[in-house]
């Protein structure tokens, strides 16, 4: 209940409820770009600091290769699925994939705290893991929808030089390469404005995504039975390939856990904003309501426990 009732969830309820009750406050489209770009800029800067301040070791590597990877294939799961069961179009249904392939940083926190309570703390590198899984999911989202619904990967060097060097991924890919090289001492003068000001423009951002959610929803009606089931299946699926190789690529208990919380989590911050400019005819509405109002509070309810016992269960197999 904590974290349901933070500012950024409780300005995206004001969002959708202002849009519900049919107020006419906007956003200016200038500033809702504006903030997409800042928030970016300032998720790659701060994951780019926290790799240079925590340094490269081995399990680090091993964790952050398997992070990787499943930030670059979850999406192509994802995206069958929402073609063949979910008949969403391939705009919407890549727009949403890229979704299950990120993180979400609120969910991370929350059981990263729930998990060193119960003494299992997953081990500190797993944020810089939980930055280098926010950016491949775009990439891998955007070159779906390009690519269309055949999952025919041929060598394609246009397809390849339009997704890598989309707007958004070069903004979050060289502000994550700054801040390795500039490291906390650089990133301190900066501070005030990427990290002091974050939450508060944070918030504004949500606003704008809850009146855009919820007008959406009103209008189009998109979010069928079928997306509030996979809403729920992908956590599960996808925190269960997670711990399954947090497990095998011999993690412990609870950072294993962590690992699954971050495949089974679904981004509701960088995406959005990635996808609120890579890809604008993409129902907004529907990619933030599977993310935000079904898989957020199920995996804050029952993931983070779920997950736990998962991964004991796999670490003590793979032993």
């Amino acid at each position: 209940m904590e974290n349901l009732l933070s500012p950024v969830i409780l300005f995206f309820i004001l969002g959708g409820l202002a849009a519900f009750a049919r107020s006419d406050l906007t956003i200016p489209e200038t500033l809702s770009k504006t903030l997409s770009l800042y928030l970016m800029c300032a998720i790659g800067l701060k994951g780019g600091v926290l790799i240079a301040s925590n340094g490269f070791t081995i399990d680090l590597l091993f964790a952050g290769t398997a992070g990787l990877l499943l930030s670059f294939l979850l999406p192509i799961l994802a995206f069958a699925i929402l073609r063949s069961f979910g008949k969403l179009d391939t705009t919407n249904a890549a727009a949403v994939s890229a979704h299950y392939g990120s993180v979400s940083v609120v969910t991370f926190i929350t059981a990263n705290q729930v998990l060193t309570d119960k003494g299992m703390a997953p081990a500190g590198y797993m944020i810089a893991v939980l930055a280098l899984m926010e950016t491949p999911a775009i990439i891998s989202g955007l070159f779906l929808a390009k690519r269309g619904s055949t999952l025919s990967f041929q060598p394609n060097s246009d397809l390849m030089r339009e997704t890598l060097l989309n707007g958004s991924i070069v903004l979050l890919t060289g502000s994550f390469i700054i801040g390795i090289i500039i490291g906390k001492d650089g990133f301190a003068p900066i501070a005030p404005v990427f990290e002091t000001g974050f939450t508060g423009l944070l918030c504004l951002f949500l606003l704008d995504m809850g009146l855009l959610a919820v007008r959406r929803l009103r209008n189009a009606r998109s979010l069928t039975f079928r997306l509030v089931v996979l809403g729920i299946a992908f956590p599960i699926i996808n925190g269960l390939i997670g711990s399954m190789i947090g497990a095998a690529v011999g993690l412990d208990a609870g950072t294993t856990t962590a690992l699954a919380i971050l495949a089974a989590s679904a981004s509701y911050i960088a995406v959005p904003a990635a996808m609120r400019l890579a890809l604008p005819k993409a129902d907004a509405g529907l990619y933030l309501a599977m993310s935000l109002a079904i898989t957020f509070p199920f995996n804050v309810i029952i993931g983070i426990p779920l997950f736990s016992q998962i991964s004991i269960y796999m670490v003590q197999l793979w032993s």
